[in-house]
């Protein structure tokens, strides 16, 4: 199997039919294979991959940890938690039974090893477990490194990887690392990994993983734009009035308070899903598929933000912190109660930022980003206004007002996309009602359950990095919200918590929009 640089410029495409390809033969190592990541998101991918048959017979799971003593134990742990999600319809993976043939599949291909990875002698014990399965498997000597682990071990594990000369390429056979995110926690510490990591690893063996990318309406948002002649035309700021970017969620911080007390919400969601979301939206038609050609028009994007100086930045950029209150019909408490929080906790659990991207296609139309924990509706949602048309047409008839279109791109639960436009309404007198063009993906097509990880996973199987962040596109992220997260460093909130679990967020978001004559667009 050729690397990435050696394929073709419409690799992507082919690949991606319906008819793809299964992936080359690889044993696949997780660190981390004990904690949630694994058992929550990447092992029911990988399980879907199976039905899929997009899997080849020389597929191997290696999992590393020090947690469970043997693969015995890995594999019921691992089943006890598919068999919860079909029991509880609890997470990302949706199915009504498991397939007992394509579970024993997977099964059948999965080793362990109980070790410290921190610990040199794991990795010597590792090399020569992979050695074997090349040899006895039919793995064809790849190997895919997945690092399910706290991002504080991101650069311990990729330097041992290197110490134990387990990530040379050579003889056509590749090797390829999955980074989770959080990727640094400021400008600062993501510069120092990116340098870190590629002491080590070439750019094209690293796979910075947003799972958010693998949905298949956000990578659909390219293929609406620029495969009609329809939309790119009217996609600028002659006919675009704002974009309103939500991620909400309807849950809290969990059992992630540690990890949550030193992130927050603008850390742990805007410089990766939230500004992937924006760069799709707003990137510069590409020459082709190419992963670095798509990566390229996305970096531009995410580079042509305005710079937030430390005023604008406490005016621009909203925070919150959730208080106890109802979700979806259940009392939950606030977040400086949950476990591991502080009792004076400072953290936001909420963020919305009005930003500019200063270049000739979206001068002057402002992006309007919003996203928080135990908000009223698990809702994602790009959604464009477009400016609303002249009145001098309507006077004299009973039109009151004009209401403005809008193009809603729903990312999650419900995938699809709706145009919102005036019509006239039934009868002898000129009135305008608001109606709605609605298309559901799952109304259209077939869908294959999805966590959002299984396209993600076969890309880095098959080479292909077009969904996975560089090193200039992390940095620049982190360029642009750097000063808010300084801002906020600087003067913590005295207000907090300043909404109610279950609700929108709090009434400054709202006022971000209303000084500008705007208004989010309900959760409902």
């Amino acid at each position: 199997m050729p690397n990435k640089q050696d394929t073709p410029n419409n690799a992507r495409s082919a690949t991606k039919a319906e008819t793809a390809a299964v992936a080359p033969p690889c044993a696949m190592v997780i660190f981390g294979a004990g904690g949630d990541l694994t058992k929550r998101l990447v092992t029911p991918a990988l399980y879907n991959l199976v039905t899929a048959k997009r899997l080849p017979d020389g597929f191997r799971l290696v999992g590393v940890d020090r947690g469970l003593s043997s693969v015995e134990d890995w594999r019921a742990s691992l089943t006890d938690m598919m068999n919860e999600f079909v029991a509880t319809r609890d997470g990302e993976f949706h199915a009504d039974r498991i397939d007992p043939t394509a579970w024993k599949w997977l099964c059948d291909r999965m080793t362990y090893l109980q070790g410290d990875f921190t610990e040199p002698q794991i990795y010597n014990r590792l090399r020569e477990h992979l050695a074997g399965l090349d040899k006895t498997a039919g793995t064809g000597g790849n190997h895919l490194f997945y690092l399910a682990v706290a991002d504080r071990f991101f650069d311990v594990v990729v330097a041992a990887l290197g110490t134990a000369d387990m990530v040379t390429e050579k003889d056509g056979q590749w090797r390829r690392v999955v980074i989770e995110k959080p990727f640094g926690h400021d400008l600062a510490s993501a510069k120092a990994l990116n340098a870190s990591i590629l002491k080590t690893l070439q750019e094209h063996q690293i796979y910075r993983m947003d799972h958010f990318l693998g949905k298949e309406t956000v990578q659909n948002i390219m293929a609406l734009r620029f495969a009609n002649g329809l939309f790119e035309p009217l996609w600028n700021r002659q006919h675009i009035d704002h974009v309103q970017i939500t991620a909400g969620e309807t849950v809290g911080v969990e059992r992630r308070g540690k990890f949550y007390e030193a992130t927050g919400a603008l850390r742990d969601m805007v410089p990766n899903h939230v500004f992937q979301l924006l760069s799709l939206t707003a990137m510069e038609p590409p020459i082709s598929f190419d992963a670095d050609a798509v990566r390229d028009k996305k970096a531009e994007v995410i580079q042509a933000i305005r710079p937030v100086t430390p005023r604008r930045a406490m005016k621009d950029a909203v925070r919150g912190q959730y208080a106890a209150g109802t979700i979806l019909g259940k009392q939950v408490q606030a977040y400086r109660n949950e476990p591991d929080v502080a009792a004076e906790s400072t953290t936001e659990t909420f963020i919305a930022w009005k930003l500019q991207i200063d270049n000739w296609r979206w001068a002057g139309v402002p992006f309007y980003l919003r996203t928080g924990k135990y908000m009223k509706r698990r809702w994602t949602e790009i959604a464009i206004r477009f400016h609303q048309a002249p009145y001098t047409l309507f006077r004299g008839t009973h039109v009151e007002r004009m209401n403005p279109n809008w193009m809603i791109l729903r990312l999650q639960p419900d995938e699809g996309i709706a145009l919102e436009f005036a019509a006239k309404r039934p009868g002898p007198t000129v009135t305008l009602g608001n109606v709605s063009m609605d298309f559901a993906y799952k109304s259209y097509f077939n869908m294959a359950p999805n966590t959002g990880y299984e396209t993600l996973l076969y890309d880095c199987m098959i080479g292909d990095a077009t969904l996975f962040q560089r090193a200039d596109n992390i940095e620049a992220g982190w360029r642009a919200v750097q000063p808010i997260v300084d801002a906020w460093a600087s003067d913590p909130a005295k207000d907090f918590p300043n909404y109610a679990a279950g609700s929108d967020g709090p009434a400054a978001a709202d006022e971000l929009l209303a000084r500008d004559g705007r208004a989010w667009r309900p959760l409902e």
